[in-house]
Order: structure tokens, then C-alpha cells, then sequence
């Protein structure tokens, strides 16, 4: 018997997130065997009219692809799935590998190929730009692993999370929307960590369940040689297999001038893919008040509550400071009392303490009211 909250997850992806409409054409794609929530997707996708195309992948087979892959052989792959997501209207895209560090032992050469010439095309210019799109994870035994729990409670967690109301918390983003607009400076200060940058002139996007599930984030960019200062982000990044922690960045107009983590020589590779990899094309305030700790899957960790990302490389086409790169790494810092707490300032004014906004006109976006 299916669980009925994987109906109303499919119910809500293919109604809310992507809103398919008659004759739209589908792409929903699996990373991993999530079999009950596809053939749902399948269900809810022919009964709105729409017409839905399944593909599943495999991290295992993806590594062994990329340990020898060659430039030519990914602009291959790249040209044939980039005709199929040119022909869709909306993409479904579920990442639940068994083991989140299976590509970290893939030569860092290969994966700058894979991404230069296959990712970048397929998914950061034409997915991204021309599809209504989600992503979301689905919960297995590596999950809740990665989250320190069983995997009922796990579970339950992601449920929770995944199926919260949404349309409520557009709302309540509206007004963080607003005064994001009108913001010059933004200043940012906590342990390790005094930032100045603009966003004046940048578009604000509020996240709220239509890109990906868990969401809850609003989202612009710095103007792209504005950022001075210092940043120390206090969230596990996994990268291309691998777990960075206690990454620390100094900026200089813009760019990152230096760069320390566990592995820092590991770390300056990833910032040398290119030269917009230096620099910074997203800066967001998470919300979503069911996530309160990372687990190392960033899909998760950059919407928790109290939390900001500040993310190195291409910025997104609806919230652009002209930045661009192979590369796009949400690196997250958590601001509430557990994490050494911190301020965020907009134009010298204290918007957030602690992680919980300070002033009147946000604070529906504290987690007591989005519950």
C-alpha cells in the first residue's frame, strides 16, 4: 500500500512546484531507485494531461563513466540530452545515491570536464534557464545516516519538511522580498566572520517550493566586486565526494584573494576552475523551520532555519551580477545560538539576531509562524 505522504508529495510536485498544464512534456528523472515516488510522479503527471518521460541513473555507473571519460565523449553525452530538455517544458530531477561520496576518488580533471562540458550545458544553461524545474532528494538508509537518526525518524523528518505548506510561506517571503529591493549594503558579522557587500540593483527571488523540495530560502546576489571582508561558513560541504569543513575566505573586491578548509590545497583547485569561481553569485537567507541542523546534503542545509549561504561561481539568470562559472557551491553558515549566533544588517539596520528576524514586518518568517 503506498504511503499516503508520497501521494501528496507527488501531488504537490507536479500541481504546485511545476504546475504541468495539458500537452506540457515532463522529464522526471531518478538518481537512485525511487520507484513508488516515480510511478506516482508517472500517475499525477497523466492525470493533469501533461506527458511524462522517466530516465534512472546510477552514481556507481556515473563514477565508473567519468574515471577515463575524454572532453569529446561529454560534449557528446551533453548534445544528445540537450536536445531531449530543449524538447521539455518541466524536469523533475530526484538525487538519492546510496552513498553521497561516491565520485570523490573521480580525478579532479575528470570532474572539471564532466561539469565544464555536460552539467554546464544540460542543466546551468538550459534546464535551469528554460524548464520549470524541481529538485528534490528521497529518503533512504545513506540519508538518514548522513543525518544522525533512524531511519523511521528520518522519515518523518523529511515529510514534514517536504510537504509543508509552501503557499503559506510564499506569503510570509514577501515582505523579506521587499526589503531586499530596497537594500543597498548588506553587513554580516558572527564567529569568524565581518562582511560588507551590495545588492542594490539585483533581483530578489523568493524560493518557495517551486525549484526544490525541502525550499524555503530568498535568494539575490552581491554586485559581483562589492564583497570585503572575511567569512567563515560552520556547515560540512560535500563536494564532488568530498567533505570540506572549516572553510574559511577572505575577499578583496569580489574576489576570493584566500582560501582555507581541511583540505586547503584541495579547496584553491575547486576556486581555480575558472576565473568566475573566485567570486560570488548568490547570497541567501534560509527559513524553512523544520531544518535546524546540517546533514551534509546541501539541498537541506541551505534552506535551514537561521541560516545564509554565500555561494562561489555562476550566478542564476533571474538574479545575475554577470558572474559566471563552471561552478556553483552553496556554502551555508548558521547563525542561531548553537552555531555562535550572529547579525545580519541591512543599510546599518539589525534585520536578524541569532537566526530570528528582529523587525516587525518579518517576523512571519520566524519558524513559530510557518509551522
Amino acid at each position: 500500500m503506498l504511503d499516503p505522504r508520497i501521494e501528496k508529495l507527488a501531488y504537490n510536485l507536479i500541481h504546485y512546484s511545476t504546475e504541468l498544464k495539458p500537452g506540457e512534456k515532463v522529464l522526471i528523472e531518478a538518481m537512485g531507485y525511487e520507484v513508488p515516488l516515480v510511478k506516482q510522479l508517472v500517475k499525477e503527471a497523466y492525470k493533469a494531461g501533461a506527458l511524462p518521460f522517466v530516465t534512472v541513473k546510477d552514481h556507481q555507473l556515473l563514477r565508473q563513466m567519468l574515471l577515463e571519460c575524454t572532453e569529446e565523449q561529454m560534449k557528446m553525452m551533453a548534445k544528445y540530452e540537450l536536445e531531449r530538455m530543449k524538447d521539455m517544458d518541466a524536469y523533475i530531477g530526484i538525487r538519492a545515491g546510496f552513498n553521497a561520496t561516491e565520485l570523490s576518488d573521480v580525478p579532479g580533471n575528470k570532474m572539471k570536464i564532466y561539469m565544464e562540458h555536460f552539467l554546464k550545458p544540460v542543466h546551468s544553461e538550459q534546464r535551469v534557464n528554460h524548464t520549470k524545474w524541481v529538485v528534490l532528494r528521497y529518503p533512504n538508509y545513506s540519508m538518514a545516516q548522513l543525518a544522525n537518526t533512524s531511519t523511521e525518524a528520518f522519515e518523518d523528518f523529511y515529510f514534514n519538511v517536504c510537504n509543508l505548506d509552501y503557499g503559506k510561506m510564499s506569503r510570509a517571503m514577501d515582505h523579506l522580498v521587499a526589503l531586499m529591493e530596497k537594500t543597498d549594503k548588506v553587513h554580516i558579522k558572527g564567529q569568524g566572520t565581518d562582511l560588507t557587500f551590495s545588492i542594490k540593483g539585483i533581483p530578489v527571488i523568493k524560493c518557495d517550493g517551486k525549484m526544490n523540495i525541502p525550499d524555503g530560502e530568498v535568494f539575490t546576489a552581491p554586485v559581483k566586486d562589492s564583497v570585503n571582508g572575511v567569512l567563515t561558513y560552520n556547515c560540512p560541504a560535500v563536494y564532488q565526494g568530498f567533505t570540506y569543513e572549516n572553510i574559511r575566505l577572505e575577499f578583496k573586491d569580489g574576489k576570493i584573494v584566500k582560501a582555507t578548509a581541511n583540505d586547503t590545497e584541495r579547496i584553491n583547485e575547486v576556486f581555480n576552475t575558472d576565473e568566475g569561481a573566485r567570486y560570488i553569485g548568490e547570497f541567501a537567507i534560509g527559513v524553512n523551520p523544520y531544518i535546524l541542523k546540517p546533514m551534509k546534503d546541501t539541498l537541506f542545509d541551505e534552506k535551514i532555519m537561521g541560516s545564509f549561504h554565500f555561494t562561489p561561481g555562476q550566478s542564476y539568470d533571474d538574479a545575475s551580477n554577470g558572474n559566471k562559472s563552471a561552478i556553483h557551491w552553496d556554502l551555508v553558515c548558521i547563525q542561531t545560538p548553537e552555531y555562535g549566533g550572529g547579525e545580519i544588517y541591512f543599510d546599518d539596520v539589525l534585520i536578524r539576531k541569532d537566526g530570528l528576524f528582529v523587525v516587525p514586518e518579518l517576523e512571519c518568517l520566524n519558524p513559530e509562524n510557518l509551522k
